[in-house]
């Protein structure tokens, strides 16, 4: 079920947004890429309107997780060669720190779920690998084919696909181009789910449902940490258990922290307010 759908619209011909934001379910919200005729390719309008969507979706107190995902048959075909050709931008000006799409730099601190739903190669996988966690469509696929346009992969695709699979993995995908299968990609754990065709984005809110039925605090807190200390040398550093013990402060002192232990004690379900 959908509910209180909203949209962006950044041109003044009132022509459909380019990205849209809704919300399913109560708790879930929805940010998809809409330029399907294009197969969501990025031009300026879409990274304005994706980053505002997004932004949207955090800042919504209602939203504890966020699916991202494509209109039409595609989840994200990178950016729109035909713009680039012409010599336009396809970033946000206003917005440079928000990165490719609006969203490849573009931290929020509830978790994003992407719903890969059909072609995503390049800057398509570049968002993937910006969420937290990935479903994809069995007959989609991943890759960086950036190497064989004389391009590389600068929306992170060449820094994040080494930290999510091995390195020699990471450096035959990009280096050499070729697509990851949706069963290869699952196998070395870039995605969590595969989908059966047509239901990437049914499998994806099922997973967001999961997600949010938790204390909203505790799991932004915990995807914080997990992010702030993923690339320490050690988890016996002092600084892990600096980042960790903040969080201790904020999640076990807070009101959910106290009525996630009398709904037990009750035995009946939290009534969580991310308090």
């Amino acid at each position: 079920m959908t509910t209180n759908p909203s949209s962006l619209v950044t041109d003044a011909g009132g022509e459909e947004p380019a990205a849209l934001f809704t919300r399913h379910d109560g708790h879930v919200g929805v940010v998809t890429l809409n330029r399907p005729r294009a197969l969501n390719a990025v031009n300026a309008r879409l990274s304005v309107d994706a980053g505002a969507a997004l932004e949207q979706a955090q800042s919504d107190p209602e939203v504890r997780a966020i699916v991202i995902t494509g209109a039409g048959r595609a989840f994200c075909a990178g950016a729109d060669l035909r713009e680039l050709a012409a010599g336009n931008r396809v970033d946000d000006v206003e917005h440079p720190e928000r990165g490719f799409a609006g969203i490849a730099q573009h931290w929020v601190g509830k978790p994003t779920i992407a719903a890969v739903n059909g072609f995503a190669l390049g800057g398509g996988t570049e968002i993937m690998l910006a969420c937290d966690l990935a479903v994809i469509d069995e007959t989609a696929a991943l890759g960086l084919p950036e190497v064989k346009r004389g391009l590389f992969a600068a929306a992170g695709g060449v820094i994040r696909l080494q930290r999510q699979i091995p390195m020699r993995i990471a450096l035959e995908a990009v280096l050499t181009g070729e697509p990851i299968s949706a069963a290869r990609a699952y196998e070395l754990g870039l995605v969590n789910r595969v989908a059966p065709a047509g239901t990437a984005l049914e499998l994806a809110l099922e997973l967001a449902r999961a997600v949010a039925a938790n204390a909203p605090l505790a799991v932004q807190e915990s995807k914080r940490v997990m992010h702030a200390t993923g690339s320490a040398g050690s988890d016996w550093e002092r600084e892990v258990w600096r980042i960790s013990n903040q969080a201790v402060k904020v999640v076990f002192t807070s009101e959910d922290g106290k009525e996630g232990a009398r709904a037990f004690a009750e035995k009946r379900e939290p009534r969580w307010t991310g308090r």
